[in-house]
Protein backbone atom coordinates (compact mmCIF):
# COMPACT_ATOMS: atom_id res chain seq x y z
CA UNK A 1 0.00 0.00 0.00
CA UNK A 2 1.62 3.86 -0.80
CA UNK A 3 1.20 6.14 1.73
CA UNK A 4 1.52 9.84 1.60
CA UNK A 5 0.87 12.54 4.16
CA UNK A 6 1.86 16.28 3.77
CA UNK A 7 3.25 18.62 6.08
CA UNK A 8 4.47 21.66 6.37
CA UNK A 9 7.33 21.29 5.11
CA UNK A 10 7.32 17.34 4.11
CA UNK A 11 5.74 15.22 1.62
CA UNK A 12 5.75 11.42 3.50
CA UNK A 13 5.77 9.16 1.47
CA UNK A 14 6.67 5.06 0.97
CA UNK A 15 9.85 4.26 -0.28
CA UNK A 16 11.21 2.02 -2.95
CA UNK A 17 14.37 0.73 -4.41
CA UNK A 18 14.72 3.84 -7.02
CA UNK A 19 14.99 5.16 -3.21
CA UNK A 20 18.46 3.72 -2.90
CA UNK A 21 21.10 6.32 -3.99
CA UNK A 22 19.25 9.16 -1.97
CA UNK A 23 19.31 6.99 1.09
CA UNK A 24 22.66 5.86 0.50
CA UNK A 25 23.25 9.70 1.25
CA UNK A 26 22.69 8.92 5.05
CA UNK A 27 22.58 5.42 5.30
CA UNK A 28 26.61 5.22 4.51
CA UNK A 29 27.28 8.30 6.48
CA UNK A 30 29.17 7.40 9.55
CA UNK A 31 28.15 10.56 11.83
CA UNK A 32 24.45 9.54 10.96
CA UNK A 33 25.08 5.87 11.35
CA UNK A 34 26.91 6.26 14.94
CA UNK A 35 23.62 5.23 17.45
CA UNK A 36 21.68 3.65 14.26
CA UNK A 37 20.61 -0.71 14.82
CA UNK A 38 21.91 -1.29 11.62
CA UNK A 39 25.53 -1.65 10.30
CA UNK A 40 26.78 1.23 8.05
CA UNK A 41 26.41 0.53 4.58
CA UNK A 42 29.41 0.57 2.59
CA UNK A 43 28.00 0.10 -1.01
CA UNK A 44 24.62 0.40 -1.86
CA UNK A 45 24.10 -2.72 -3.18
CA UNK A 46 23.20 -2.99 0.67
CA UNK A 47 21.45 -0.76 0.28
CA UNK A 48 18.87 -1.87 -2.76
CA UNK A 49 18.84 -5.31 -0.90
CA UNK A 50 17.30 -3.75 2.09
CA UNK A 51 14.92 -1.69 0.35
CA UNK A 52 13.80 -5.21 -1.84
CA UNK A 53 13.19 -7.27 1.32
CA UNK A 54 10.86 -4.69 3.58
CA UNK A 55 7.54 -5.05 3.48
CA UNK A 56 5.83 -2.18 2.64
CA UNK A 57 2.38 -2.93 2.80
CA UNK A 58 2.43 -4.58 6.65
CA UNK A 59 0.09 -3.53 8.89
CA UNK A 60 2.05 -2.87 12.10
CA UNK A 61 4.58 -1.10 10.27
CA UNK A 62 4.54 2.45 8.78
CA UNK A 63 8.14 3.75 7.31
CA UNK A 64 7.73 6.74 5.23
CA UNK A 65 10.98 9.01 3.40
CA UNK A 66 10.89 12.85 3.94
CA UNK A 67 10.48 14.29 0.88
CA UNK A 68 11.38 18.50 0.99
CA UNK A 69 8.99 19.93 -0.18
CA UNK A 70 10.91 22.68 -1.35
CA UNK A 71 13.53 20.70 -3.80
CA UNK A 72 11.77 17.22 -3.94
CA UNK A 73 14.70 15.52 -2.36
CA UNK A 74 14.52 12.90 -0.06
CA UNK A 75 16.24 13.53 3.18
CA UNK A 76 15.73 11.07 5.50
CA UNK A 77 13.20 8.43 6.27
CA UNK A 78 11.08 6.98 9.41
CA UNK A 79 8.00 5.49 11.06
CA UNK A 80 6.54 3.36 13.54
CA UNK A 81 5.77 -0.44 14.01
CA UNK A 82 3.97 -2.52 16.39
CA UNK A 83 5.71 -3.84 18.99
CA UNK A 84 2.83 -6.48 20.83
CA UNK A 85 5.17 -7.60 23.95
CA UNK A 86 4.86 -3.77 25.14
CA UNK A 87 1.56 -2.73 23.67
CA UNK A 88 3.06 -0.15 21.94
CA UNK A 89 4.43 1.41 18.73
CA UNK A 90 8.11 2.02 18.26
CA UNK A 91 9.57 4.63 16.79
CA UNK A 92 12.63 5.13 14.50
CA UNK A 93 14.26 7.59 11.30
CA UNK A 94 17.03 8.79 9.85
CA UNK A 95 17.94 12.24 8.31
CA UNK A 96 20.70 13.22 6.79
CA UNK A 97 23.14 15.88 8.61
CA UNK A 98 22.76 18.74 6.72
CA UNK A 99 19.24 18.77 7.76
CA UNK A 100 19.51 17.96 11.55
CA UNK A 101 18.42 20.75 14.16
CA UNK A 102 16.16 22.55 12.04
CA UNK A 103 12.89 20.14 13.70
CA UNK A 104 12.47 18.16 10.57
CA UNK A 105 11.96 14.50 12.27
CA UNK A 106 9.79 15.41 14.98
CA UNK A 107 7.54 17.53 12.48
CA UNK A 108 7.32 14.15 10.09
CA UNK A 109 6.86 11.76 13.00
CA UNK A 110 3.94 13.53 14.50
CA UNK A 111 2.40 13.39 11.41
CA UNK A 112 3.22 9.62 11.00
CA UNK A 113 2.08 9.09 14.77
CA UNK A 114 -0.97 11.16 13.95
CA UNK A 115 -1.73 9.19 10.70
CA UNK A 116 -1.62 5.64 12.46
CA UNK A 117 -2.93 6.57 15.36
CA UNK A 118 -6.46 7.62 13.16
CA UNK A 119 -5.95 3.98 11.35
CA UNK A 120 -4.76 2.12 14.34
CA UNK A 121 -5.67 3.76 17.55
CA UNK A 122 -2.41 3.96 19.36
CA UNK A 123 -2.22 3.08 23.27
CA UNK A 124 1.53 4.16 23.53
CA UNK A 125 4.75 5.26 21.26
CA UNK A 126 8.25 4.11 22.63
CA UNK A 127 11.41 5.28 21.17
CA UNK A 128 14.95 4.31 22.23
CA UNK A 129 18.74 5.81 21.96
CA UNK A 130 21.82 6.15 23.13
CA UNK A 131 22.38 7.87 26.12
CA UNK A 132 24.62 9.70 24.43
CA UNK A 133 22.51 10.88 21.68
CA UNK A 134 21.30 13.79 22.72
CA UNK A 135 19.75 14.97 19.29
CA UNK A 136 17.58 11.59 19.59
CA UNK A 137 16.60 12.44 23.17
CA UNK A 138 15.45 16.34 22.13
CA UNK A 139 13.42 14.60 19.42
CA UNK A 140 11.61 12.42 21.99
CA UNK A 141 11.08 15.34 24.14
CA UNK A 142 9.17 17.26 21.27
CA UNK A 143 7.07 14.32 20.69
CA UNK A 144 5.62 14.75 23.79
CA UNK A 145 7.77 11.29 24.86
CA UNK A 146 9.22 11.24 28.71
CA UNK A 147 11.74 9.03 30.55
CA UNK A 148 10.70 5.45 31.12
CA UNK A 149 13.29 3.01 31.97
CA UNK A 150 17.15 2.44 30.91
CA UNK A 151 17.79 -0.37 28.10
CA UNK A 152 20.48 -1.59 25.92
CA UNK A 153 20.35 -2.15 22.33
CA UNK A 154 22.84 -3.42 20.09
CA UNK A 155 23.69 -3.08 16.16
CA UNK A 156 22.17 -6.13 14.47
CA UNK A 157 25.84 -6.98 13.32
CA UNK A 158 27.25 -6.89 16.98
CA UNK A 159 29.47 -4.27 15.85
CA UNK A 160 28.61 -2.05 18.73
CA UNK A 161 26.38 -2.05 22.13
CA UNK A 162 24.72 1.04 23.48
CA UNK A 163 23.34 2.34 27.46
CA UNK A 164 20.26 3.86 26.07
CA UNK A 165 17.05 5.70 27.52
CA UNK A 166 13.49 4.29 26.69
CA UNK A 167 11.00 7.06 26.57
CA UNK A 168 7.35 6.69 26.19
CA UNK A 169 4.12 8.57 25.69
CA UNK A 170 0.46 7.33 26.23
CA UNK A 171 -2.13 8.32 24.31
Amino acid sequence: MVRRIETERLILRTVTVDDAEAIFKWASDPDVNKFMIYPLHKDIEVTKEWLKSRDIDGNDEFDLGFVLKETGELIGQGGVFYKEDIDAWSIGYNLRKEYWGQGLVPEAMNAIINYVNQEKGVRAIVGEFAKDNSKSRRVMEKLGMTYWKDCQYSKFDGSATFDAYLFKREF
